[in-house]
């Protein structure tokens, strides 16, 4: 399958970089390109990608803004946020907009092919012990617990448990281990929680599970 991919930043060179990345591997490919949030918008709607590379800052409308809209209407392409500073704060609102991904805009050119083949296939390319590093930066700044008990209803005790699990950055065989269960089942589990939530990935359900207290960060050692 090729991947079919859009780039949003507001310079020319960025964009062109990317495209020459991107193009030059024999399963991916650029279908359209964008200088702002706004023409994102449009040209991912237009071509309907798999993947969108979003940059954060972009005139009219910052890649935030254009992710959040992508998501709400439903656009099944999956968006990579393009960030110059780790952990920038605009990663954070990102994430909750409905990014799958962070890069960082020096990743080697083989890094970011594979980032794109990773979240073409559905999966979260941000490692969870990176979503709590972040989380945990910017706790102060998380709202309160909005309806756990409404919003998680639909889980079962079992759910809730590896959804906890999963935002305190344990991995499907850590979970498993820890549970005494199989990693297969694990796997069903998570897949459920993210049903059932209307989640996309493993990092909207650990930025969902700090949101409504499930998990908090935890005090610096010493």
């Amino acid at each position: 399958m090729t991947v079919r991919v859009v780039i949003a930043d507001d310079q020319d060179l960025i964009r062109a970089g990317l495209r020459m990345v991107i193009d030059a591997r024999p399963d991916l490919i650029v279908v359209g390109e964008a200088a702002d949030g706004a023409e994102a918008v449009a040209v991912v709607n237009r071509t309907r990608p798999d993947v969108v590379l979003m940059d954060v800052r972009m005139p009219r409308m910052d890649g935030i803004a254009a992710t959040r809209e992508l998501v709400a209407a439903g656009q099944p392409a999956r968006v990579v946020v393009l960030t110059t500073f780790d952990l920038d704060e605009f990663v954070y609102a990102a994430l909750r907009a409905g990014a799958s991904a962070f890069l960082l805009k020096d990743t080697r050119p083989g890094d970011l092919a594979e980032a794109i083949r990773v979240v073409a296939r559905g999966d979260a390319l941000l490692a969870p012990t990176v979503t709590r590093r972040l989380l945990d930066r910017f706790a102060d700044r998380l709202p309160g617990p909005a309806a756990p008990a409404r919003r998680l209803a639909a889980l079962t005790a079992r759910e809730v448990e590896v959804l906890t699990l999963t935002a305190r950055a344990l991995s499907n065989a850590e979970i498993a281990a820890r549970l005494h269960l199989s990693t297969a089942t694990v796997k069903t589990h998570v897949s459920a929680i993210l049903t059932k939530l209307g989640l996309r990935d493993r990092i909207q359900a650990v930025v969902l599970a700090y949101e409504v207290g499930l998990v908090r960060p935890e005090p610096p050692a010493g």
